[in-house]
């Protein structure tokens, strides 16, 4: 089992998890509606947890306590993809930006269910089953408010248009990539890639959005290597603020 290859997927999911984790918690109590408070609020308690369990994986091959792992890191360390970073802004960026992480993110475990690294395979299979809810949320107000008055379809389009470059970023190839597809570990980003597009295509035509022409949009990439906007540092600063003080103590 190449080990450096599989620290690296398991790094950027769970940094994908937890910091989109996070950015969801900032919605509760501010949800347009007291059900999309609840629904915010209960999918960022599964994101947390989901990475945690990753973490944990991290940590039984020789990595730091999960604490610490999240908590501990400047934001150059972390393997988040951009899209995750990006503040909420109004909630018709936040509902985009959960359609398209999310719809990868489902496939990106039924993929890995098949993965040869069985701990991650048993995870996966565990995890795949939460999802289910996170996309059919995600899926049921893009049709809803994608079909509702020109006032909900223009703010939809706008952040969709703005989201997707980033959304692409989701895909940015491990420099471990072929040792992971050849090991089994994972099959890879570009065919996650091309079974994503489809689902978001399948989706957007049920609404009056548009989607961009895949071909001229440029992905927003670097996350994955330590390069993040100037949005994540002050993000981990305020995730880290209680834990710092005393990283020592039990509750």
């Amino acid at each position: 089992m190449n080990t450096p290859a599989l620290k690296e997927l398991l790094y950027k999911i769970a940094d994908d998890q937890l910091i989109y984790g996070h950015r969801n918690s900032e919605w509760t109590g501010f949800g347009p509606l007291l059900e999309e408070d609840i629904a915010f609020s209960s999918m960022a308690q599964d994101k947390v947890g989901q990475s945690y369990a990753l973490y944990q994986i991290l940590n039984q091959l020789g990595e730091q306590e999960p604490d610490t792992v999240a908590f501990m890191r400047n934001a150059n360390q972390f393997h988040n993809c951009v899209l995750v970073e990006l503040p909420n802004g109004e909630y018709d960026f936040s509902l985009i930006r959960h359609f398209l992480y999310d719809t990868a993110l489902a496939i990106r475990f039924t993929m890995l269910v098949n993965s040869s690294y069985q701990p991650l395979a048993e995870l996966a299979g565990k995890i795949k089953g939460e999802l289910r809810y996170h996309t059919l949320h995600a899926n049921t107000w893009i049709k809803k408010l994608g079909t509702a008055t020109e006032e909900s379809i223009n703010r939809l389009q706008r952040s969709l248009d703005m989201a997707m470059p980033y959304a692409l970023g989701m895909f940015e190839p491990s420099p471990f990539e072929r040792e992971l597809i050849n090991e089994g570990i994972f099959e890879g980003e570009e065919k996650l890639k091309l079974q994503w597009m489809p689902k978001v295509e399948e989706v957007i035509a049920g609404t009056n959005l548009q989607l961009p022409d895949w071909k001229i949009i440029k992905p927003v990439m670097g996350g994955r290597s330590g390069q993040h906007s100037e949005h994540l540092q002050p993000l981990l600063d305020e995730m880290s603020e209680v834990f710092k003080i005393d990283p020592s103590a039990e509750w």
